[in-house]
């Protein structure tokens, strides 16, 4: 089976688009947080790496291609449609989000709906992701 490689990538950078949107949405109900964290010196001021965002969003919209081509290669197993997306968006989620954000909720001195807000971030992410290359994705 040959894969459409230009829907893949369609797919997967709206994906993308709509991942980085919701990210946003969660980053600015955070932002207190953030700021408070800042503040109590638990937090830099400043990103270690320069142009950190952009360089997240770069990885988010690396992510949200791979889950377009995890996506199209479920198709030929599990089906085509929601469904399928949906299972390959909380797979990829749940791995992406849940393990290392449990491990800053249990050992991190900051307040647990960061890590909470970063499990969501990724996880409803990859599902929002995975959904829209799905919809997107056509053979």
């Amino acid at each position: 089976m040959k894969l459409n490689t230009t829907r893949l990538w369609l797919g997967g950078i709206a994906g993308g688009v709509v991942w980085i949107v919701w990210g946003l949405l969660i980053g600015i109900r955070q932002a207190p947080l953030y700021e408070a964290m800042q503040k109590q010196g638990l937090f830099l001021k400043e990103p270690r790496y320069p142009f950190f965002a952009g360089q997240w969003i770069v990885l988010i919209l690396v992510m949200s291609i791979l889950i377009a081509y995890l996506y199209a290669w479920a198709r030929a197993t599990a089906g085509a449609g929601p469904k399928t997306a949906l299972k390959i968006g909380i797979i990829v989620g749940f791995c992406a989000g849940v393990p290392g954000n449990f491990a800053q909720a249990a050992w991190s001195p900051i307040p647990r709906m960061l890590p909470l807000g970063w499990m969501l971030d990724l996880w409803g992410g990859a599902i929002l992701a995975a959904l829209v290359a799905g919809f997107l994705y056509k053979e």
